[in-house]
């Protein structure tokens, strides 16, 4: 099989991930509303965990320690100057249908997925079983990240089918940086610069979105729980990097 039929192949797998929200939709709204808690609490977590310990620490094996920070700060800024425009533009009076964090998600997972086809397109390009080995770790480490996402999107005002739209559109982005991939056939230089702004941005959104989002229960035991499924979110993105890197 040609190198551009197996990129293609393990793109649309990986892309499949943004479906994954499908599981939640004919559960209660209850039982609904505290998957998405546990989800959230998750998510920043993960969030936390793969801005650093994934995006940032790839970007420091590439770039100069300086030129990634000066860029993970862009990215954090640039998500915080847009989060505002967003505020700006779906608010009105404080009252969101939709909070701006929901559209945040999306974009900073769009740019995620995007570098994923990427590196799944290089992968490739060492041989297909690496290519192989490499979509299937991508998938394992982001199965949990995108059933976060679901709920993040379901919390921040989106219906189920909204979002699961919404998070498949997103999570199909990884196609085309396998296109990208493929052409640029190793000379896509760009993606070092692209990480971490990535990264940035996923730190913002778990830092100035999704924790705030932890402090405001204020029943004790529940407040204990967000905090050790957050822990495990953190943890379980540390895990991925000490495995499968």
């Amino acid at each position: 099989m040609d190198i551009i039929y197996w990129i293609l192949l393990m793109c649309l797998l990986d892309s499949l991930l943004g479906l994954v929200g499908v599981v939640t939709l004919w559960m209660s709204a209850k039982k609904l509303k505290t998957i998405i808690f546990i989800l959230v609490a998750f998510s920043a977590g993960a969030l936390l965990g793969g801005g650093f310990f994934h995006l940032f620490a790839e970007a420091l094996q590439n770039l100069e320690i300086m030129t990634a920070m000066y860029l993970m700060i862009a990215g954090f800024i640039a998500f915080f100057v847009l989060e505002k425009a967003l505020f700006w533009h779906h608010c009105h009076k404080g009252v969101c249908d939709v909070h701006p964090f929901s559209y945040l998600i999306l974009i900073g997972d769009s740019l995620h997925n995007f570098i994923d086809g990427l590196v799944i397109a290089a992968s490739f390009f060492v041989s297909a079983p690496f290519g192989i080995i490499t979509t299937i770790m991508i998938i394992l480490h982001e199965v949990p990240q995108e059933l976060g996402n679901f709920g993040i999107l379901i919390h921040g005002g989106f219906n189920k089918m909204k979002a699961l739209f919404y998070n498949f559109f997103a999570q199909l982005t990884c196609i085309i940086g396998g296109v990208v991939g493929f052409f640029a056939a190793g000379a896509a230089g760009f993606t070092e610069y692209l990480i971490p702004i990535a990264a940035g941005g996923f730190i913002y959104i778990a830092a100035s979105d999704l924790i705030p989002e932890l402090h405001n229960e204020k029943v004790l035991k529940k407040s204990i729980v967000s905090f050790v499924v957050f822990l495990l979110g953190l943890g379980f993105m540390i895990l991925t990097k000490i495995l499968f890197e």
